[in-house]
């Protein structure tokens, strides 16, 4: 399950950083906005990749995590419908982890 969701993770902090631009041209906020939403959000999520093997506080940090990601549809509106699509693949990951856990299947 760690693997998995860290891949989710790391794919949430690439794009983060490449939400940026089209935020900032599109969203109407300034550089600095788009850059320290797009930037955070990026830097948290290395961060927690990190923390996810580490039991049961990994996965509940990176559950609120989530949810401050479509929060951040405040500032940056894409980010909404990007936080929205990361929490489906974190919950399916999570999902699928304790599944194949739960049926012996080994990671390759």
């Amino acid at each position: 399950m760690k693997r998995l969701l860290v891949t989710v993770l790391s794919m949430e902090a690439v794009v983060a950083l490449l939400v940026i631009v089209p935020a900032k041209t599109l969203g109407h906020v300034s550089v600095g906005t788009a850059a320290a939403v797009g930037g955070g959000i990026a830097l948290v999520a290395i961060l927690l990749c990190g923390f996810v093997g580490r039991g049961k506080a990994g996965l509940y940090a990176g559950s609120v995590f989530q949810v401050l990601v479509i929060a951040a549809g405040v500032l940056l509106t894409a980010m909404y419908f990007l936080g929205a699509v990361f929490a489906a693949l974190w919950f399916t990951g999570i999902w699928l982890g304790r599944k194949w856990e739960r049926d012996g299947v080994k990671p390759a």
